[in-house]
């Protein structure tokens, strides 16, 4: 079997492919990631503080929330991957690993990230669509874009965090759902999307009543998983697999309230794009010509670093950028100018042949390249045109230039810091690369081994229970594998992928929400739960898993359910301006139904039951007291 993998892995290793999805992939990662930053810098007192806004635990918490999100900005644009990547990994295995972010706030998705990250660092994520292979061309500014050759990257960087982190996880995740009653009737996207605490305020209603079309969605996605990792690199069925992938996560984007595992699982898929695909959307975008011609001075390093940075930004290719000592005088509307003034300025004609000189040649130029048309028209306002006109004006007047032609310039060969992706796949020797490759396959055996049994130990003896402490032999054999969980679990992000499964929705029979009364003894719902039992954005996410899986569950836990009724009362009430010591609080349920077998209109029903309160809370001295029945799933 070793074999057989080796000399899978050693081909792929040598195929090359545009790294453009290797771009894309790390832009989306990063965006994905800053935007669940931003969710903890705003919900950082409930998730952080052991009282919200009283008791706070990490001052600087919200300091080095900061700190990441500028490290997720330099991954998303590209600004020192390989560093960014690291310190990325590192933020997020300290967050999670340290803070109550994981115990009692898990987003879904945590872990995931770490193991996505945890290959972003070895991918070649600066060779496309990012700022470090534009610092590589700066280095050289005297070789124009149309003499570079473009970039290529070994195909096994595409298919590795398919293989682990998609293709792992779905087989995982399968083998959970066949315990499960209602995804063996079908039903899996069907239940969830029926109680209200799970779904977003998008009415999906029409589609869950069609019993048919409901089964034909839960039996797909059992099939898509347990299929996944065996047919999704086949070149036929990639397309197959590709839209069915991205239909499932935009499903659970759109109809649940967990975003961001959907966002997550979402952008893997720019990996399994076939690379034809991203070949017509490169044709599709670029302008058939260009829609205006801008003329610069060869001689000028600082022009030849500005013509590259625009040529770079200019996706669409509607700029056509030529040394204005070879091509002016093929243009009759540059007649009129002598050499001396035509290395004065920046010069530009459109398709109209009108012409533009200095600040007004840049403003063409954003507005050509379509999607900062915007600042163009901001350079074209009179107040910012004269500001600006009068920067360029100082700048081009002072600019250097050099003294004989270009061919007379040695060009250097800038070193720059070698990748991790570099040290691994651009090597030239044969044997060097086999090496590489072999090294690669047994390290994916060993990933093997640890998702084989964390799906043994989560998916099979645990589900069947089996007593692993009934000899002395299968004891020492379950500590280490617990040993191996505990590594896998933290560093790689190999967890089971239990979600919504039986164990979880069997007794789901209650929903509770949080109500105040002002001052004058008026009732009014806190911005948390509405009236129909939907949690209301932002409460979503990592906040939702909090309440729906952990506070509120088929058997409730009282303890835990004060603490978090405790964090709600107190985050939220601060949040729209309550005196909490004058402040009553009011905890209502009302019954759902959680049926595994098909029920009409059960979202419907579900968000139409009644309210009654069972409970208060009070806060007094900074304490709070909070008064429930001892039995509250007998209710």
């Amino acid at each position: 079997m070793y074999q057989l993998l080796a000399s899978k892995i050693h081909a792929l290793y040598l195929q090359q492919a545009p790294a453009t999805g290797i771009g894309l992939f790390r832009l989306l990662f990063g965006l994905v990631t800053l935007q669940e930053i931003f969710f903890l810098i705003y919900f950082n007192h409930l998730i952080f503080d052991p009282i919200p806004f009283m008791d706070v635990e990490f001052p600087m918490i919200t300091t080095f929330l900061w700190l990441w999100a500028a490290i997720a900005v330099c991954l998303m644009v590209g600004y020192r991957c390989q560093t960014a990547s690291i310190a990325n990994y590192l933020f997020w295995l300290i967050f999670v690993n340290f803070t109550p972010m994981q115990r009692d706030f898990d987003g879904g998705f945590d872990l995931f990230m770490i193991g996505a990250n945890f290959f972003l660092i070895f991918m070649p994520i600066d060779k496309a669509l990012a700022i470090d292979s534009l610092r590589k061309k700066l280095a050289t500014p005297f070789i124009h874009d149309s003499q570079l050759h473009p970039v290529a990257v070994s195909r096994l960087t595409y298919y590795l965090p398919i293989i682990i982190c998609l293709g792992f996880l779905y087989f995982d995740s399968a083998i959970h759902k066949m315990f499960a009653e209602h995804w063996r009737n079908g039903l899996g996207a069907w239940l969830p999307s029926s109680i209200p605490y799970y779904i977003s305020a998008l009415d999906m209603s029409w589609l869950l009543n069609i019993e048919s079309l409901q089964k034909l969605i839960g039996y797909t996605i059992i099939v898509f998983q347990f299929t996944f990792l065996l047919f999704f690199h086949f070149r036929l069925l990639r397309p197959l697999y590709l839209l069915l992938g991205m239909a499932l996560h935009l499903g659970i984007t759109l109809s649940f309230n967990i975003y961001p595992f959907g966002m997550g699982m979402l952008i893997f898929y720019s990996l399994m794009m076939p690379f034809s695909w991203y070949r017509q959307i490169g044709v599709w975008l670029k302008k058939p010509r260009p829609i205006l011609t801008v003329f610069y001075d060869q001689l000028c390093p600082l022009c030849n670093r500005t013509v590259l940075i625009l040529n770079h930004f200019d996706i669409l290719q509607a700029v056509d950028f030529k040394p204005a000592q070879i091509h002016a005088r093929d243009y009759p509307a540059l007649n009129g100018l002598d050499d001396k003034t035509l290395l004065v300025d920046l010069y530009a004609l459109n398709a109209e042949q009108r012409l533009y000189a200095g600040i007004d040649t840049y403003a063409q130029i954003f507005i050509a390249m379509g999607y900062t048309a915007l600042i163009g028209w901001i350079m074209k306002l009179p107040l910012i045109h004269s500001l600006a006109s009068s920067c360029y004006r100082r700048i081009a007047d002072n600019r250097a230039r050099l003294t004989c032609d270009v061919s007379c310039i040695k060009q250097s060969n800038p070193v720059f810091p070698a990748t991790l992706y570099d040290q691994i796949f651009a090597v030239e020797q044969p044997k060097q690369q086999k090496r590489h490759a072999y090294k690669i396959a047994k390290i994916l055996m060993v990933i093997i081994l640890f998702q084989l049994n964390c799906s043994l130990h989560y998916g099979l003896l645990y589900r069947l229970k089996v007593d692993t402490r009934q000899s002395p032999i299968t004891s020492a054999m379950a500590d280490m594998s617990n040993a191996l969980l505990m590594f896998s679990h933290t560093f790689l992000g190999i967890t089971p992928h239990a979600l919504y499964l039986h164990d979880h929705f069997e007794g789901y029979n209650h929903l509770l929400a949080i109500t105040y009364l002002d001052s004058n003894g008026t009732e009014h719902w806190l911005p948390f739960i509405n009236e129909q039992g939907r949690l209301l954005a932002p409460n979503w996410g990592r906040v939702h898993s909090m309440w729906a899986n952990i506070a509120v569950t088929p058997n409730i836990d009282e303890v835990r359910l004060k603490k978090f009724i405790m964090k709600v009362t107190a985050f939220w009430g601060t949040k729209v301006n309550l005196d909490l010591e004058n402040t009553r609080f009011i905890i209502k349920m009302k019954k759902i139904n959680a049926p595994s077998i098909w029920e009409k209109d059960l979202r419907n029903n579900n968000l139409a039951g009644d309210w009654r309160a069972i409970g208060t809370a009070e806060w007094r001295d900074r304490e709070i007291k909070i008064n429930l029945p001892k039995d509250i799933d007998a209710l």
